[in-house]
């Protein structure tokens, strides 16, 4: 059966009524703060003399099609009721805010400049960011404190493959007053940026022997429903292996008779939640949903150990945020940071 066209008024629907709409019956354009957003990329670009062709559209998440000059950009963006679905169902917009967005852009276009002048067959480019058919982990564990890589994107992202090295630091050269020179002084990656910056004053004012503006999952073919598009997403980013924490839990918490007045672990962290959750992110670049993840395990452990709370609040969130920091870290080097562009 053909379902009937989505009523203009969608944005009145509930959540859980929006959830049951599928992503192909949204009707939805590129414009406003989004195409405003877009013009900037394209001013800075001009500003550089670069000329290469770039196609936008909507899909179901940020990614630059294999090869091609297209920008598939997610569709929440395209409408302030989905931003707020977006969040209401990962606690966080990817891109929501505009210099967050500018930073996807820009590292988007960096793929997109290297489709379009075929820069991968660089000898020169391989030797400096690695072989582009090195495969694509489902995985990658970054080394936090490494010099030898440009830092942009959350989650030291240039470290997780060859070409998301190259996309990081042509995003960082392109960025209006970086000073990535004295930023990166002494660091490994600043002869990546040299040879970027070498790199395209060579394409300065050449046009592009490639444009290849094919949409790859456009907006209008994703027959799955919201609610399935934000199932797959959770999974994607959830925790696969739960871990328990005793031993840390118990640091910070206590199941002694004396206690048994006290607010139990569970409540307290359930009222810290989100305000640690958010913090945690910030500091470790890891998304906010697998945060809470773990968050989410950790007062099932507490209920289940009968733990309760023993300092005062204010010195229990601070030692309790230092807690769940240093088990995002863990799970980050454990290997379980995933790609996602």
């Amino acid at each position: 059966m053909r379902r009937p066209p989505l009523s203009d008024n969608w944005p009145e629907l509930s959540d859980e009524q929006l959830l049951d709409v599928r992503l192909s019956d949204l009707r939805l354009s590129i414009g406003g703060t989004l195409a405003t957003r877009i013009d900037q990329l394209r001013s800075e670009l001009e500003a550089r003399n670069l000329k290469f062709p770039l196609h936008f559209y909507l899909s179901d998440e940020w990614f630059t099609p294999d090869g091609g000059t297209a920008i598939a950009i997610p569709f929440y963006l395209a409408h302030p009721r989905l931003e707020r679905l977006e969040e209401a169902q990962m606690f966080e917009v990817e891109g929501g805010e505009h210099e967050w967005c500018m930073r996807i852009l820009r590292h988007e276009a960096g793929h997109a400049i290297d489709h379009a002048f075929r820069l991968v067959r660089r000898r020169k480019r391989q030797e400096v960011f690695g072989s582009s058919s090195k495969p694509y982990p489902e995985f990658y564990t970054p080394k936090p404190y490494s010099k030898s890589f440009v830092l942009h994107l959350d989650s030291w992202y240039a470290q997780s493959h060859p070409d998301e090295d190259f996309a990081e630091t042509f995003a960082v050269w392109l960025t209006p007053n970086s000073e990535w020179r004295p930023r990166y002084a002494g660091w490994k990656a600043l002869p990546k940026l040299e040879y970027m910056e070498a790199l395209m004053t060579s394409l300065v004012g050449k046009e592009a022997p490639i444009n290849r503006p094919d949409e790859i999952d456009p907006l209008p073919s994703l027959r799955t429903t919201l609610r399935q598009h934000y199932r797959n997403k959770r999974k994607h980013y959830g925790v696969d292996h739960p871990n328990f924490y005793d031993r840390d839990l118990r640091r910070l918490f206590s199941d002694a008779p004396e206690f048994a007045n006290h607010m139990t672990a569970a409540q307290f962290i359930s009222r810290i939640r989100r305000q640690v959750r958010r913090s945690v992110a910030e500091w470790t670049g890891i998304y906010q949903y697998t945060i809470d993840q773990v968050l989410e395990d950790m007062i099932a452990r507490c209920r289940e150990l009968k733990l309760r709370l023993v300092a005062p609040e204010e010195q229990a969130r601070q030692e309790f945020t230092v807690l769940l920091t240093v088990q995002a870290m863990n799970y980050l080097h454990s290997g379980g940071h995933r790609l996602f562009l």
